[in-house]
């Protein structure tokens, strides 16, 4: 009786395992399909749920992928402030930030993102439900690049990420149209060089 007790979830624990399901699946769904064949119903499929689960956790198909992109984006901003945290300060942590900021923006957040953004363009509710989602990542990330940036004045550190951030997203963009990635990786190094040079002059 007490091993069977101890087996048992709670309920809190059972939502948070279908909401985390469906988050899962909503990234996996993105990717593969796209935003367009993503529906709700495949969602499910691939959760193991059933459709009335969704209305548990969420009101409408734009609020899942607002949060499917922010539970994505969380688990990358931990795997980022660990990695920004072991680089060396000044300007020797340029290049290494950057290519931290390369590896966050791209990949699979990247696919996710695009795919929600060009959507969001002609649909205002996707749109109003994953603004907030983006912009809380930029000033999560922003406020850790401070901190390696050290004495570098704000208006220039923020300058600095920005255009990164802006670089990163295009040449992602690059990659999922199929653009030479010799190109891709010459015009990151380009980069680092000169916002290494920048941060010097700083």
């Amino acid at each position: 009786m007490t091993g069977t007790t101890r087996g048992h979830r709670t309920q809190a624990e059972r939502r948070e395992h279908t909401r985390t399901a469906l988050l899962d699946a909503t990234i996996d769904c993105l990717v593969e399909l796209g935003y367009a064949k993503t529906s709700v119903q495949e969602i499910c499929a691939r959760a193991g749920v059933s459709k009335g689960a969704v209305q548990h956790h969420f009101s409408a198909k734009a609020e899942l992928m607002a949060a499917a992109v922010e539970h994505l984006t969380t688990r990358l901003r931990h795997q980022l402030t660990a990695s920004l945290g072991d680089l060396p300060g000044g300007a020797d942590g340029v290049s290494a930030a950057i290519d931290l900021l390369w590896e966050g923006y791209s990949g699979t957040l990247s696919t996710a993102v695009t795919e929600l953004w060009v959507a969001a363009r002609t649909d205002p509710e996707l749109r109003a439900a994953i603004r907030p989602v983006d912009r809380a990542l930029g000033r999560a990330t922003l406020e850790h690049i401070r901190t390696v940036a050290g004495d570098l004045p704000r208006e220039r550190a923020e300058t600095l990420f920005w255009l990164t951030v802006n670089l990163t997203r295009g040449l992602a963009l690059d990659a999922e149209l199929g653009g030479d990635p010799t190109r891709r990786k010459q015009l990151l190094e380009e980069w680092k060089r000169i916002a290494t040079a920048l941060y010097a002059e700083s």
